[in-house]
């Protein structure tokens, strides 16, 4: 969070289902949910009326790719709605086939209170994001025109708004959440073949969206320094996975990690093109590592 700081005053972090570096239960056969309880434990601190909604990721993006484990996201809207706290589900990235569904909400089967979107809508042709809220807090605004006057000058705008309803038709035309539901798992089968290359520590993610995290040493799941991070990520990683054509995010917001979201009609060929070439600059990578 650091580059983005100073951040929104009175925002609270929780903890991130990061089970590779957890400290409650990456030693354990299955998640505890301690990091779905600690929503529960800040809310106390902080007190549950000085709270107006929780915002969340269906799968996390920042720090690469963090899938929830099973049975977290009926425990975050069980104790927002134990504690009358609306649960906003930030779909900005998850959207739109991404995993394999309209929205991330529905691949893990929880109700929020809003949905914020944008990016995928359009498939990044021009630019929109927008807010869906439930009936239930729509009602709020209905009977009194006076209660909320807000405006925009782009809001709804005409050639972003034909864009998304053109893009929309084509992700039902085509099938789109279908196509990447019915390739997602060769996707995660054949990434999963870069575990035997020393740099690569965990290998995550589900749909169209994974992260290969890097690792000094595999054992002990070693990090890197901040001068190792900048020369493997910015000198070595990022210009020759380019320059090979493999256009994707290499990041050190977190732990160095390798960020894909490839194309939603990628199948097969592009998979193997993708890991072909991470398994060649990745291994070229570990040999000038282990030198330096």
């Amino acid at each position: 969070k650091t580059p983005f700081e100073p951040l929104v005053p009175g925002a609270i972090k929780v903890q991130t289902p990061y089970r590779y570096r957890c400290h409650d239960c990456s030693h354990l056969a299955a998640c505890s949910l301690r990091c779905a309880d600690d929503l529960e434990l800040r809310i106390e601190m902080e007190g549950p009326d000085t709270i107006a909604a929780v915002f969340m990721e269906p799968l996390q993006n920042t720090g690469g790719a963090f899938a929830p484990p099973e049975g977290y996201w009926p425990r975050v809207r069980e104790i927002c709605d134990r504690y009358d706290i609306l649960l906003v589900s930030d779909e900005v990235i998850s959207a739109f086939g991404r995993l394999g569904h309209m929205f991330g909400s529905q691949r893990y089967g929880y109700q929020p209170d809003m949905i914020t979107f944008a990016k995928g809508v359009t498939s990044g042709y021009a630019p929109l994001g927008g807010v869906m809220i439930s009936d239930r807090i729509a009602e709020a605004f209905m009977g009194d025109a006076s209660a909320f006057l807000q405006g925009q000058t782009f809001g709804s705008h005409p050639v972003s708004c034909a864009v998304a309803n053109a893009n929309l038709d084509i992700f039902e035309r085509e099938d789109l959440c279908g196509h990447v539901l019915a390739h997602e798992g060769t996707f995660n089968d054949m990434l999963q073949t870069l575990r035997d290359i020393p740099l690569v520590g965990d290998v995550r993610g589900e749909g169209y969206l994974y992260a290969i995290e890097l690792v000094t040493d595999q054992a002990t799941r070693g990090t890197f320094t901040t001068e190792q991070a900048n020369w493997l990520l910015r000198d070595h990683l990022s210009p020759r996975l380019y320059a090979a054509g493999l256009i994707c995010r290499a990041d050190d917001r977190g732990e160095p990690v390798i960020t894909l979201s490839p194309p939603l009609i990628a199948g097969p060929e592009e998979f193997d093109f993708i890991t072909t070439t991470l398994r060649t600059v990745l291994t070229e990578a570990s040999t000038e590592l282990a030198r330096r």
